[in-house]
């Protein structure tokens, strides 16, 4: 067979979402099926280190595309003219984007559709673009792929789709995160809290991710125990510290906050199995792999309970009301200062952790991949 896989998203110095999931889980199937043809989409030079094995062609498709207006070009005519002249039998979109007019197979992961709930979160114009076309996205495909049940069910009701139509796979979680010894949080802490212990937050620092309320519950709980010094590290693109002049916290406390902007695998998960307390709180998540990463590295969590959270982190976390500071300040406070409970978290994380496999994932999607449905 001959399969095409829109791989835009491999980027050698800025991995994010779609990225990683792209990285992880197509590595993985072009290395265990030696058997069939791939060809990689780029659009635009691409890193050597992302052709993984020899059954793959890369293709350059040009124009780039990050723009709704290149977006359209790239996939209705870039993509579309690609897949007929290579012969394509299958298109895999791991970020859910399609060739509306080819009428190659196509299946598509849609990872959430946050931006049909809470459009203000994205610029005028990308989400007008994708509350047009996602919706002909997930009716085009052949078949659906998404992250979790709850998204499943949002796909299927929003959009009105047969839920047989779509398979729900969990994400996986990088090995590199695991427990530390207590000299080697000691070092971590020293680089990135100076040298105290701290609360951590992971993501991309978007709206729905909800730092702020985060950052405002931080101050709630700052100004009462004054005394404590367990500090706030927030791994994030530093374009949004802003954040902070937004909310007009006290000099004092923003000193005790840490942007560390965007950072390697490996030092994140130094990062990640430091923290005292890994806090998740978004108001609208499709998955939430660093919840996986967390729980991977022994960390307590303190997480959101809306949309797919609660399916993920299960019994592994302390869960709050994203949209009430005061109940993410009393449960970051209790969490703090129950010993007890976060040993009892951070037991439960690595154990439920071992049910979230990049293998596993690439597995149940290549079974996706292959058969008729």
């Amino acid at each position: 067979m001959r399969i095409a896989i829109n791989t835009r998203f491999l980027l050698s110095h800025k991995m994010e979402g779609f990225g990683w999931y792209t990285y992880e889980i197509v590595r993985r199937i072009v290395k265990n099926h030696p058997e069939h043809e791939f060809f990689f989409f780029f659009d635009r030079a691409f890193d050597p280190k992302f052709i993984f094995a020899e059954n793959v062609t890369p293709v350059v498709l040009n124009p780039q595309a990050r723009h709704p207006i290149l977006h359209y070009i790239w996939f209705e005519f870039s993509v579309k003219k690609a897949l007929k002249k290579h012969q394509i039998d299958l298109f895999f979109s791991p970020d859910g984007y399609l060739s509306l007019s080819s009428d190659v197979k196509q299946i598509a992961t849609i990872h959430d559709i946050n931006f049909e709930h809470n459009p203000e979160d994205l610029s005028w114009l990308t989400s007008k673009y994708y509350r047009y076309f996602f919706p002909k996205f997930a009716k085009k495909a052949h078949h659906i792929l998404t992250v979790s049940e709850y998204s499943k069910q949002d796909i299927t009701t929003t959009y009105k789709i047969d839920s047989e139509k779509i398979t729900a796979v969990w994400n996986g979680a990088s090995a590199i995160f695991q427990p530390l010894s207590l000299s080697e949080k000691n070092a971590t802490r020293e680089k990135y809290a100076e040298g105290k212990e701290y609360f951590l937050f992971v993501g991309a620092l978007s709206p729905r991710k909800n730092v702020k309320r985060l950052l405002q519950a931080f101050d709630i709980f700052k100004t009462k125990y004054p005394e404590n010094n367990t500090q706030f590290v927030i791994v994030g693109e530093e374009l949004w510290t802003n954040a902070l002049a937004e909310i007009q916290l006290p000099e004092d406390v923003q000193k005790q906050i840490h942007f560390t902007g965007h950072i390697e695998l490996k030092e994140l998960a130094a990062i990640m199995a430091s923290a005292t307390i890994f806090t998740f709180v978004p108001y609208f998540e499709g998955f939430g792999i660093p919840l996986v990463e967390a729980m991977k590295s022994g960390t307590p969590i303190l997480s959101g309970n809306k949309t797919s959270l609660p399916e993920i982190a299960g019994e592994c976390a302390l869960y709050c009301d994203p949209f009430d500071v005061n109940d993410i300040a009393n449960q970051l406070e209790q969490l703090a200062f129950d010993k007890e409970l976060q040993q009892r978290l951070s037991s439960k994380g690595l154990a439920r952790s071992e049910k979230f496999s990049w293998d596993i994932s690439a597995e149940k999607i290549w079974e996706v991949l292959t058969s008729e449905h």
